[in-house]
């Protein structure tokens, strides 16, 4: 008894240590990556070097922090399996990609909010960057084909949060799987590439460089005729660099602000942009009109 104890309080401080550090890179990440963001913007607008909104950057900084927090806490909630019901839904099914260095558990409160506002049937499944581009949107047709056999849906949405909107426009252009799809909604997506990308200390991080031969390849082709795509970024995004390289042409693109790149996953506004694209008669154009405090640029 007593050794199983002390292997415990072992455990126990190993991982009070790996949390410590952890939270102690996600500090150093998010100050570092919101000052090179910073950096970029005032070299393309040097005006904005005298717009200095102190508050802002703390609520930035903070906000961002404590999301990347959480994201860590639910991490173990995305190692159970996905499961998807069988049965007809109300609305089309929707899936959900994560981005790089995540897994499924960072989607929960997107997940709750689009339930909440109707969509009855929402899968996230798991897309580890240890595996290649091929492999990953290989799950994702996997999931697509999963969730309409258990349905009985003839299309779902897509929705992917920054690398998870890269692997749906994949699965979309270079996979013929705009036939099964109705929506693609990509949430702080790097269509044209991220200057942060080489960071990525991985082969699909670097695979995000702007002008890589992956996204030469998505934006030279045109976006499919039968899916409604929309874009939503934040002009605050801290891993997008530049921002605007969040936008996709040939899709409507709404332009969100005040939060950083993880937080858009637990914005409640982020949310009703994404509702109001995938509701029928909601579309992307009326999501410019949601009520936006102004906010700093």
């Amino acid at each position: 008894m007593t050794v199983l104890l002390g292997l415990i309080a072992i455990a126990l401080a190993v991982l009070a240590v790996l949390l410590a550090l952890s939270a102690g890179l996600f500090a150093l990440s998010v100050v570092l990556s919101f000052s090179i963001a910073w950096f970029e913007r005032v070299n393309g607008d040097p005006a904005m070097a005298g717009q200095r909104h102190h508050a802002l950057a703390a609520r930035l900084l903070l906000s961002e922090y404590a999301c990347l927090l959480l994201t860590l806490l639910l991490r173990p909630f995305g190692w159970l399996p996905t499961r998807i019901p069988a049965g007809p839904c109300r609305r089309p099914p929707v899936i959900l990609l994560h981005g790089l260095f995540m897994n499924r558990s960072c989607l929960l409160a997107l997940r709750w909010r689009l339930r909440a506002a109707g969509f009855d049937r929402v899968v996230s499944i798991n897309t580890p960057q240890g595996h290649g581009l091929d492999t990953l949107v290989g799950r994702v047709a996997q999931a697509v084909a999963q969730t309409r056999a258990a349905t009985g849906a003839a299309r779902v949405h897509l929705v992917g949060h920054s690398m998870g909107g890269i692997l749906a426009r994949c699965y979309l252009q270079q996979h013929g799987g705009a036939q099964n799809v109705a929506t693609c909604v990509t949430l702080g997506s790097p269509h044209r590439g991220t200057k942060l990308a080489p960071f990525a200390v991985s082969r699909l991080g670097r695979a995000l460089l702007p002008g890589s031969a992956l996204l030469a390849r998505l934006n030279a082709a045109p976006l499919p005729d039968q899916v409604a795509f929309t874009a939503i970024y934040s002009r605050h995004d801290n891993m997008i660099v530049p921002m605007e390289n969040a936008g996709l042409d040939g899709a409507d693109n709404v332009e969100l602000a005040g939060m950083g790149h993880t937080a858009m996953l637990f914005s409640a506004q982020v949310a009703e942009a994404v509702v109001k694209a995938l509701k029928p008669g909601l579309g992307a154009g009326k999501i410019k009109d949601l009520d936006q405090s102004p906010v700093p640029s």
